[in-house]
């Protein structure tokens, strides 16, 4: 009677099965017995058939007579178990023998079955068989899985870019991954059961504990901070990283209670995650320093300046305490950066900045404010001698040469000084007033300081207008060329002009020099308004030259600004090139002091001038430097004697030991000399007893515009021979 089909055939369904007999007429039986389940049989005539086709197919489940003519069953057991063959085996034999049953299921049998068997019997134990198998290949699938699984998760933390760890309640590492070592040079094994206190930077300790220990304890989901961790080597500096903490909490089912209350929770400890933000936080701490400090200098900028100082003067409020704003410009500077280019500019800045941070105390702030303009925070000072201290230092440590490459440099400095409550109680008024304060330094030479004054306002709110002014004077016409004679005191005739500027304001009328020249140079006008004189004389005495005075000598003053400019000698050939000025009618006159400056260069430049026929004149010589050196190495044709000596001639039976000294040295160099302020006929006489070669002053007139001195010229004063 064939058993109805069960349910498990559901669940086999499929499954693969041999039939190993070497009675054709079992194989049949079984095999039909088998058929209503929707399995898939294969039969094996005897045992080397059955290890034949196992080699070739897996088969779930193999159900194996024990005594076989060519193989015994046992022997295919042995076959199977060799072979590594993972197929159920379910011995259906007619040997009845404990041993026999015995030795099949050492070998590994499922079960056995002694024959003649009960149908029912069979398929139950078939069922079970295969159900089993199918449970063990689910299980053995799971386990590969699962060991995938742990396989790829031990990649993925293994290999995540950040530091991925764990932390018992104590703070003690229970996990990390492999990256710790990549990021910090430590091995997972020496920080294990270790408390993560001693990766963190002793600057962030504190920080790290409160995370820890106050707020992750009360947070349920993550927390972030932003610490830096120490690395293995101690040569390596802190590296900055943002941590992820987030709690590990475990339900206690041991204190469940009757009725519906929830499984409470407890902090068992911490995972998290740390992310390497070095380069982020150095790109930022670099765009911070940008923000607020000169990259040129290191110094702090104008904008963290002023926060400092807004900072200070809080304080000073508070403390009913005095503070002091310098302003400081450079002298000569804009010489440096022309003549030798804008790197040796920029290293002279940088040497500067070294040389004054040199001479600050703790406390105070240096600031490069822009182009060769610095300022100094002076906090909770004492007294104004403490802020004159500091600018003297400040002065004596600039005055020391700077080499820049092969060349020794000398720069100077200008100072203004204003006092917080005294010269201002904002920020503004302080920098403003510092600022006034220097411009009172250039205006009287440069190279030192003042203290600003509130007679200072009057003088600044006039120069803010006279500037304003003074800027639109050449587009408005305002500038006049005046001349005074210059005269041979043995002929009486008129060997040559002066060529003197006058401006003439629409409100306050004619303006001279002293008043305007100064402040032409700070705003670097002094450029244009002197190449506007030269252009302006050169035209109109060049007219007088084809009028019959060819002879006459032009000479012109030129500021420090246009003769240390690196083009100076090119610009001035070019400029009598256009007005076809000749040059050995034209007369360049320079101060001592400024000569001095640079006397290398500047004997380069004279010279490259003199070659071309033109004469040097040393203007308002006495007053300054009176170096036999420098005249013996220049070369120079005329000495102007300062009129501040002429003055000390009084009559006819005085004497000025100074001119006498000046006229003698003249005469031994073998160079003209002109006196200068000749007002009486005393002074006359007594420079012409000294056989001063030429005069000028008023006596012989006051400066006059062209038109009029030519016209005087041709009436009143003998000419020169044409």
């Amino acid at each position: 009677m064939t058993a109805e089909p069960t349910a498990f055939s559901l669940a086999n369904a499929h499954a693969r099965i041999l039939l190993v007999d070497d009675e054709e007429r079992m194989l049949e039986s079984l095999k039909a017995l088998l058929a209503p389940y929707s399995l898939n049989i294969d039969t094996a005539l005897g045992g080397k058939e059955a290890c034949a086709k196992l080699l070739r197919q897996q088969y779930d489940l193999v159900l194996l007579d024990l005594r076989m003519q060519d193989i015994d069953g046992h022997k295919v057991m042995d076959f199977m178990a060799d072979k590594g063959i993972q197929s159920a085996t379910i011995v259906v034999s007619g040997e009845s023998t404990f041993s026999a049953a015995s030795k099949a299921l050492r070998r590994g049998a499922y079960d056995y079955i002694k024959k003649p068997y009960a149908a029912e019997e069979l398929i139950a134990t078939v069922s079970s068989a295969l159900k089993k198998q199918s449970l063990e290949k689910s299980h053995s699938a799971m386990q590969v899985r699962l060991q995938k699984s742990e396989e790829l998760h031990r990649y993925i933390v293994n290999s995540s870019p950040d530091i991925v760890f764990m932390l018992d309640m104590e703070g003690r590492f229970t996990f990390l991954n492999s990256k710790i070592e990549t990021l910090l040079g430590y091995r997972k094994n020496e920080l294990i059961g270790k408390n993560y206190v001693q990766l963190i930077d002793d600057k962030d300790k504190s920080k790290a504990r409160y995370f820890i220990k106050e707020k992750m304890q009360v947070e349920n989901s993550g927390v972030n901070m932003e610490v830096r961790l120490r690395c293995r080597d101690d040569q390596r500096l802190p590296r900055y990283f943002e941590i992820t903490f987030f709690p590990i909490q475990s339900s206690s089912l041991t204190l469940k209670k009757l009725g519906p209350t929830p499984n409470k929770s407890k902090f068992i400890g911490i995972y998290g995650t740390a992310r390497d933000i070095t380069e982020r936080k150095e790109a930022e701490e670099f765009i911070n320093f940008q923000a607020y400090h000169d990259l040129l200098t290191r110094l702090p900028n104008r904008a963290l300046f002023k926060d400092r100082l807004s900072l200070a003067i809080t304080q000073a409020k508070r403390n009913e305490q005095q503070l002091a704003v310098m302003f400081l410009d450079l002298d000569r500077f804009k010489i440096v950066n022309d003549t030798l280019g804008h790197a040796m500019g920029d290293r002279l800045l940088q040497s500067v900045a070294m040389r004054l941070e040199s001479v600050l105390r703790a406390g105070d702030t240096l600031s490069r404010f822009g182009g060769d303009e610095f300022t100094l925070l002076l906090p909770a000072i004492t007294t104004k001698e403490d802020a004159r201290k500091i600018a003297r230092k400040v002065i004596n440590v600039l005055k020391e040469p700077f080499m820049l490459g092969d060349n020794e440099v000398f720069v100077g400095v200008s100072i203004g000084i204003s006092v917080f409550p005294e010269a201002g109680n904002s920020m503004e008024q302080l920098v403003q007033n510092a600022d006034v304060a220097m411009y009172h330094v250039k205006g009287r030479g440069k190279d030192g300081y003042q203290f600003f004054t509130e007679a200072m306002n009057i003088d600044c709110s006039n120069r803010l207008k006279l500037e304003r002014d003074l800027r639109k004077a050449l587009e408005n016409e305002e500038f006049r060329v005046y001349y005074q004679p210059q005269v041979d005191t043995q002929t009486g005739h008129v060997v040559g002009v002066e060529a003197l500027i006058r401006w003439h304001h629409p409100e306050r009328g004619i303006i001279y020099p002293s008043e305007f020249i100064s402040l032409a140079e700070e705003t670097k006008l002094i450029a244009d308004i002197g190449d506007w004189v030269l252009r302006t004389a050169c035209n109109e005495v060049r007219q007088w030259i084809a009028s019959g005075l060819s002879n006459i000598r032009l000479s012109v003053n030129f500021s420090p600004l246009q003769v240390e400019h690196p083009r100076f000698v090119e610009n001035l050939f070019k400029q009598l090139q256009q007005a076809d000025f000749p040059a050995s009618n034209f007369e360049v006159e320079l101060t001592e002091n400024l000569i001095m400056r640079d006397l290398e260069n500047m004997t380069h430049k004279l010279s490259q001038l003199a070659s071309q026929g033109m004469s040097i004149a040393i203007d308002d010589f006495g007053t300054g430097y009176s170096s036999l050196h420098y005249l013996n190495k220049l070369p120079i044709h005329t000495l102007k004697v300062d009129r501040s000596f002429i003055k000390d001639i009084q009559d006819s039976a005085s004497e000025s030991c100074i001119v006498n000294a000046i006229v003698a040295m003249a005469h031994g160099l073998k160079l003209n000399i002109i006196a200068e302020g000749v007002e009486t006929v005393h002074q006359l006489d007594y420079l012409k007893k000294l056989k001063c070669q030429e005069v000028q002053g008023f006596y012989f007139g006051k400066a006059m515009p062209g038109k009029e001195l030519f016209h005087s010229i041709s009436t009143n004063f003998h000419h020169m021979a044409v």
